[in-house]
C-alpha cells in the first residue's frame, strides 16, 4: 500500500505473491502523487522468516526496474500456455528483467540495529535508522568489498550434493590448500540478509549452490539473486552461479531460481576457474 501510495510504482512482484500485481489499473484515491507509473518494484518481504522464533535477524531484499508501459508482448504471450489478458502480460513481461536492467536494490537487515543498505548503480550506501529520529542516517558511504578474505558462509550439511567443482574448492578452503593458502572461518547464519550483510562489511564468500535435490538452486533470482548481486558488483565483488554471472541471467519466470556465489572477488573468481577447468575436462 506504501508503495502505491507513491503514484511512481506501475508493479509489484513478491515471493509471497504468484503472479506480479499490476499497480496501475488499481489505482483510486490512495495515489497521493501521480507520476506516470515509472518502476517495476520486486521484493522478498521477509527474509529469513523461518529464523524469528529462534531471535535470529531477518531482512527485506528489493529490486527496483523501470516500467515500459509499451513493451512488445506479442512473444510472451505466443510462448504462454497460461491465459493472460493484456494487462497481466504488461505486468509479466515488465517483471521478467535482467539484473543488468536494475535502476537500484538493497535490503533492510532488522538486527541490533535496523539498516538500509542500497545502491542506484553508483555504489553501495549504508543507513541505520534512529529511533528517536525516526529517520534512517546515512552511515556507511561508498561501501567496498575487500577483495579477498577467508570466510566463507554456506549450508556445510549440504556438500555431499554440490557439484564437485564447488566441492573441491570448498575442502580448499577449509584446509587451507587454496590460493589464498589460508585456512578459512565458517560463518552461517541461514538468513541471506544478514549473511550478505556480513559479506559486504567483512569480505568472503557467501554462497548456496546447486545440489542434487535443488539442481537449479535454491534462491529465487528475481527477489534475492540478482538484488544482491547488483549491490555486491556495486561494492567492487563478483556473483555467479559457478558459470554465469546472475545479473545477466534473463528470468522465465517470476519465481525463477538460482545457484548463488557472491561475495569477495579472489574467491569467487576462484569457484568461476573451477566449473571452468571442470568444464573444459569434461568436454575433452
Amino acid at each position: 500500500m506504501a508503495l502505491r501510495h507513491t503514484g511512481k510504482v506501475g508493479v509489484l512482484a513478491s515471493e509471497e505473491e504468484d503472479r506480479p500485481v499490476d499497480v496501475v489499473s488499481g489505482k483510486g484515491k490512495e495515489v497521493i502523487f501521480d507520476d506516470g507509473s515509472q518502476y517495476v518494484t520486486v521484493f522478498d518481504p521477509l527474509d529469513g522468516s523461518s529464523n524469528i522464533d529462534a531471535g535470529i535477524p531477518t531482512g527485506t531484499i528489493f529490486g527496483i526496474f523501470h516500467h515500459d508501459e509499451t513493451c512488445d508482448i506479442t512473444a510472451f504471450l505466443e510462448s504462454e500456455s497460461d491465459d493472460f489478458q493484456v494487462d497481466d502480460a504488461v505486468c509479466m513481461v515488465n517483471t521478467l528483467q535482467p539484473g543488468t536492467n536494475l535502476a537500484a536494490s538493497g535490503y533492510v537487515l532488522y538486527s541490533s540495529s535496523t539498516f538500509l543498505t542500497m545502491t542506484i548503480g553508483q555504489g553501495v550506501y549504508s543507513f541505520t535508522l534512529d529511533e528517536q529520529l525516526g529517520e534512517f542516517i546515512l552511515t556507511s558511504s561508498c561501501i567496498q568489498i575487500p577483495e579477498t578474505k577467508n570466510i566463507m558462509s554456506f549450508n556445510e550439511a549440504n556438500w555431499d550434493m554440490w557439484d564437485e567443482p564447488m566441492q573441491k574448492v570448498h575442502d580448499s578452503w577449509r584446509t587451507g590448500k587454496g590460493k589464498l593458502g589460508q585456512r578459512y572461518t565458517s560463518r552461517y547464519v541461514g538468513s541471506m540478509v544478514a549473511d550478505v550483510h556480513r559479506t559486504l562489511m567483512y569480505g568472503g564468500v557467501f554462497g548456496y549452490p546447486a545440489d542434487t535435490k535443488n539442481v537449479n538452486g535454491k534462491l529465487r533470482l528475481l527477489y534475492e539473486a540478482a538484488p544482491m548481486s547488483f549491490l555486491i558488483e556495486q561494492a567492487g565483488g563478483l556473483s555467479t552461479t559457478g558459470r554465469d554471472r546472475i545479473m545477466e541471467i534473463i528470468p522465465d519466470n517470476v519465481h525463477q531460481r538460482t545457484p548463488v556465489i557472491m561475495g569477495s572477488k579472489h574467491e569467487v573468481k576462484e569457484v568461476i576457474d573451477a566449473y571452468n577447468a571442470y568444464d573444459e575436462k569434461e568436454r575433452n
